[in-house]
């Protein structure tokens, strides 16, 4: 059995995390996993000495906002010619 990431064969003394969608993994992999296949939604920020979070606008949203400004179809919502 190989990890889906890397394609290296999975060691029977190894770590090895079994995903939620089937996939088995190495441990060093697992963050790699999840980012490609997974696509989650976080912020980017930093955190004061409070321990408050305070979040920088993300190029996701710039993109979209200025998408929806200009009257552009978003990436999404473009329609691809057939080939003929």
């Amino acid at each position: 059995m190989n990890c889906t990431v890397c394609g290296n064969p999975l060691l029977f003394d190894r770590v090895v995390f079994h995903c939620s969608c089937d996939a088995f993994v190495h441990a060093y992999c697992w963050d790699e996993h999840v980012l490609q296949a997974h696509q989650p939604r976080f912020e980017i920020g930093s955190v004061n000495l409070d321990g408050e979070f305070t979040a920088r606008e993300s190029t996701i949203e710039k993109q979209i906002s200025e998408g929806q400004a200009s009257g552009e179809p978003s990436s999404e919502e473009q329609i691809t010619p057939l080939l003929e």
